[in-house]
C-alpha cells in the first residue's frame, strides 16, 4: 500500500495600510460546519494543488477561484509555510492591495447535506470576506495560520 501524498495548499493574504495599522483580508469558510463559528473559521483565501503546479501559481489560481476576482499585481512577500492541525501544509504570500469585500463572487462546492440524506447541496467556498486588524485577525484565523500574521508584521507593514 502506498502512502497518500501530503495535502498542500497555497494562498494570497491581501493587506492594506490604514491609519489604525495594517489590515488583512480573510475569508469565512463556507458550508454548514462553519456557519455559526467565528474563531478558527476565517482563513487566508487558499486551495489545494498537486505536483504539476507551483505553489505560487496555485495561490493565484485559488484566489481567483475562491473570490471570483483576478489576483492583484504587486510585490509578493513570502510568508513561508505552516502545518495545520489536520496535516495540510499551507504556503502563503502577502500582497498589498485594496479590495471591496462586496465585489467578491465566491466559488462553490457540493456536498451531501444533511449527512446521509442523499441530498447534495451547493455551498460557497467562502461565505463572506472581511478586513481585520492584525489583533482581531489572530482571534478568528485558523490557529496555524496566525504565524502568517506574525511574519507579515515582521515586514514592518
Amino acid at each position: 500500500m502506498t502512502a497518500a501524498a501530503p495535502r498542500r495548499s497555497a494562498g494570497l493574504l491581501l493587506f492594506r495600510r490604514t491609519g489604525d495599522g495594517p489590515q488583512v483580508l480573510l475569508g469565512h469558510m463556507g458550508g454548514p460546519y462553519f456557519a455559526r463559528k467565528d474563531a478558527g473559521a476565517w482563513t487566508v483565501p487558499k486551495g489545494e494543488y498537486g505536483p504539476g503546479e507551483t505553489a505560487w501559481d496555485a495561490a493565484r489560481r485559488e484566489f481567483e477561484e475562491e473570490l471570483g476576482l483576478a489576483p492583484p499585481d504587486g510585490e509578493a512577500i513570502a510568508l513561508g509555510e505552516v502545518r495545520q492541525a489536520g496535516g495540510k501544509t499551507v504556503t502563503a504570500w502577502a500582497v498589498e492591495a485594496d479590495l471591496d469585500p462586496a465585489s467578491v463572487v465566491p466559488g462553490t462546492f457540493a456536498m451531501e447535506w444533511p449527512p446521509r440524506s442523499g441530498r447534495v447541496q451547493e455551498f460557497p467556498e467562502l461565505d463572506r470576506v472581511a478586513w481585520f486588524g492584525l489583533e482581531r485577525a489572530r482571534e478568528v484565523i485558523v490557529t496555524a495560520q496566525a504565524a502568517f500574521l506574525d511574519r507579515l508584521a515582521e515586514h514592518s507593514v
